[in-house]
């Protein structure tokens, strides 16, 4: 496919493309439209060799749908008494590949084999968390959300966690120094009616007398005030950060799912999802995301495979 790159991402694709071999890929739950097109441009930009695992008639259809059967890949065909997950998984711990992506899976399907002890994804430890890296118009720089996929009502330590491992990505992915991150609420005044509030002040309290990661924090901060700096004058809002975040937290998953499905759905927002505390990358692209967003969270996960080696 040819894609449209927006100029935000074309830095790190030409990292991508930059490797010195080709990141071996496992598409878990292979016949997903969108995930087979992002997978096979990734192939086509020279930054993936693709492996297939899933059922072989709906695979081989969708393929066929696509116009891709006669590309180059390893198909892994998996009955349906067989989690495509836990397959690509043993591939990778066999050292047969050396990412995994998300293919047609549900979310638990998905994330019950790596959250899994006994299957080594996990880095000691640390705590798995998603982010999703988004451009969207309106906001002139990437905005990065965690988590809007496990974390379902995190811990003050959790969302520690969350930050430690959104500064690492921003580093990682996009070489960004010293970040800007939030820490989302309904509010910018701590409020004993709402927890998310205090805890927030709590973390940024907690940041000042030993800082968690190397960024400036802030929090509790609306949505409104992390985006936009005129919402910061007209509310009087002292925060030299206003408008110039690279990322939020957010104190729940589904405040952090809505905010990515209504920026991606309405905003058109451009970007990818990867999991950070793992082992190797992980690609965890939704399944209605775009074949570009597959691709770009292929980028993001080979940047990181090249990391691991330097």
């Amino acid at each position: 496919m040819d894609f449209q790159i927006p100029q935000e991402f074309q830095q790190l694709v030409s990292r991508a493309k930059s490797l010195g071999r080709p990141m071996r890929v496992v598409l878990a739950g292979a016949n997903a439209e969108n995930a087979l097109q992002g997978l096979f441009a990734a192939q086509e930009a020279g930054f993936v060799e693709p492996i297939l695992v899933g059922k072989y008639r709906k695979t081989h259809e969708m393929l066929e749908k696509l116009g891709l059967q006669d590309r180059l890949f390893d198909f892994q065909p998996v009955g349906t008494d067989t989690n495509p997950v836990q397959f690509a998984i043993e591939m990778i711990n066999s050292g047969a590949a050396d990412a995994l992506q998300r293919g047609n899976t549900q979310t638990r399907d998905f994330l019950m084999p790596i959250l899994n002890k006994a299957n080594h994804l996990i880095q000691e430890n640390r705590l798995v968390t998603d982010i999703n890296f988004m451009k969207f118009n309106g906001y002139d720089r990437i905005l990065a959300v965690s988590d809007c996929t496990l974390l379902v009502e995190p811990s003050i330590e959790q969302r520690e966690e969350a930050v430690r491992n959104m500064v690492e990505a921003q580093k990682k992915i996009f070489g960004i120094e010293h970040p800007n991150i939030a820490l989302l609420a309904l509010v910018e005044k701590p409020s004993f009616h709402m927890r998310d509030t205090v805890e927030a002040q709590t973390i940024v309290l907690h940041h000042q007398e030993e800082p968690i990661a190397d960024c400036n924090l802030v929090g509790p901060i609306a949505y409104d005030l992390v985006v936009s700096k005129e919402a910061a004058r007209l509310k009087n809002y002292d925060c030299p950060y206003c408008g110039e975040f690279d990322g939020i937290i957010v104190p729940s998953l589904a405040m952090g799912n809505l905010i990515c499905k209504v920026v991606d759905t309405h905003l058109h927002a451009t970007g990818l999802c990867v999991l950070m505390g793992t082992t190797v990358p992980i690609a965890a692209t939704g399944r209605s995301e775009s074949p570009l967003q597959a691709f770009l969270s292929l980028a993001g996960s080979a940047v990181m495979f090249e990391e691991r080696f330097k």
